[in-house]
C-alpha cells in the first residue's frame, strides 16, 4: 500500500509500504477514507533533522474496519469507524478518569511498529478501546466535520473544557489556525458569553466570526494584549484558550486573563519554559490544558455534528489525494491553506 513518509525537514514522500496484517487479536485493519495534516506535523516537517530510513507521520483519520481480531467486541468489518490521535484500551485506572492519552497499555500513531493516518490503511492497536462507530455512510457529507473529532475540534474543546469556559464566561482565543477556530466554535457551543479571537489572517478570522467570534483582534503581543484589556474594561477576559504553541503566545495570554483567570493551554509547546512568576501568581492565575483526551469527548461532541449543529468540518479548506500530499504540507507550511484534507 501507499503512505506518507517523513525524511527531514520539508521532505515529505508518498511511497509503497507493506501492507498492515492483524498482529495482536486486540487488532483491527482500517482501510482509509479521509485523514489531514495537522498544525502539529508542521514543526517536524520544518524541524526533523534529514533521515535514511524516513518515519509514517499522520494521526487523524477515519475509515471502513477490513479485518478484526478474534478479541475484538462491539465492531464488525464494515463499520465505519473514527480513531482518536492517540490509541489506547479505555479500560485501564487512566482511561477510566477520561485520560486515555495517558493509556498504560496506549501509544501513538506512526511510531516504529505502528502504521500512520496519512495512508491507504492502518493497523489499530487496541481497537475495541480506540476506534468509535460512527452511524452514517462512507459517502456520507459529514465525514470532513466527523473526522474533526480524531483531534482538531476536540483539542479546541480540551482547551475550553479545562479552562472552565460556560455561560457568562468571557474567553480570549489565541491563534487563527485550525485548533484556535476549532476552540472558538467549542467556547460558543458551551455557551460563552463573549469570544474575542486574536488571528491576522482575515479569512480565518471571518471564518471564527461564524463560528461564533464576537470581536477580532488583529494585533499580537503587547499591542495586542492592550487591545483585548480595552474591549474588557481594563480587566482582561476570565479565559485564554492558548491555541499556538510559542512562547509569546503563552506570554500573551498571561497577559491577557482577568486575575482569577484560567488559561487552557492546547497549543504544542515549542518553548521549555514559561513566565510563571511570582507577580503570576499574585494574580492568582491557574495554567492548565494539555494533549486533548480525545477519546473522551467523542461521543459527547458527535450527536451535534449528526444534526448540523455544528460544522468543524469547515476548517478545511483544501482537499488533496494521498499523491498530492506533499503539496498539501507546503500550502499550509507557507499559509496558502488552514487546514488540508486528505482522500487517499
Amino acid at each position: 500500500m501507499r503512505a506518507t513518509m517523513l525524511y527531514g525537514a520539508g521532505d515529505v514522500r508518498v511511497e509503497e509500504v507493506p501492507d498492515p496484517t492483524l498482529r495482536e487479536p486486540t487488532d483491527a485493519l482500517v482501510r482509509v477514507l479521509r485523514s489531514c495534516i495537522c498544525g502539529s506535523d508542521l514543526w517536524p516537517y520544518g524541524s526533523m533533522p534529514a533521515t535514511e530510513q524516513g518515519r509514517r507521520i499522520g494521526h487523524e483519520f477515519l475509515g471502513v474496519i477490513e479485518d478484526i481480531g478474534s478479541d475484538v467486541s462491539g465492531l464488525a468489518v464494515g463499520d465505519l469507524v473514527v480513531a482518536p490521535f492517540v490509541w489506547a484500551d479505555n479500560t485501564c485506572d487512566f482511561c477510566a478518569q477520561g485520560l486515555q492519552t495517558s493509556c498504560r497499555h496506549g501509544g501513538q500513531w506512526g511510531v516504529p511498529g505502528v502504521d500512520g493516518g496519512q495512508g491507504e490503511a492502518v493497523r489499530v492497536p487496541q481497537a475495541q478501546g480506540t476506534l468509535v462507530k460512527l452511524p452514517v455512510a462512507e459517502d456520507s457529507a459529514l465525514l470532513s466535520s466527523l473526522l474533526t473529532l480524531s483531534d482538531v475540534f476536540c483539542t479546541g474543546h480540551h482547551a475550553a473544557v479545562t479552562a472552565g469556559v460556560g455561560p457568562r464566561t468571557t474567553v480570549t482565543v489565541i491563534g487563527d489556525g485550525a485548533v484556535g477556530l476549532s476552540a472558538v466554535l467549542a467556547a460558543k457551543r458551551l455557551g460563552a458569553e463573549r469570544i474575542l479571537l486574536m488571528g491576522r489572517h482575515k479569512d480565518r478570522t471571518d471564518l471564527g466570526r461564524e463560528f461564533g467570534a464576537t470581536d477580532v483582534v488583529a494585533e499580537r503581543g503587547a499591542e495586542g494584549v492592550e487591545r483585548v484589556r480595552e474591549l474588557t474594561g481594563g480587566d482582561g477576559t476570565h479565559t485564554v484558550l492558548e491555541c499556538v504553541g510559542t512562547r509569546q503566545a503563552i506570554e500573551m495570554s498571561i497577559a491577557a486573563v482577568r486575575d482569577g483567570g484560567v488559561i487552557g493551554r492546547v497549543g504544542a509547546p515549542q518553548y521549555t519554559e514559561a513566565p510563571m512568576d511570582f507577580g503570576t501568581v499574585m494574580r492568582n492565575i491557574t495554567l492548565t490544558g494539555g494533549v486533548a483526551p480525545a477519546r473522551a469527548y467523542i461521543e459527547e461532541l458527535m450527536p451535534d455534528i449528526l444534526d448540523g449543529t455544528i460544522e468543524p468540518g469547515r476548517v478545511f479548506d483544501r482537499t488533496v489525494s494521498l499523491d498530492e500530499v506533499p503539496d498539501g504540507y507546503r500550502a499550509m507550511a507557507g499559509r496558502e491553506a488552514l487546514k488540508v484534507l486528505i482522500r487517499p
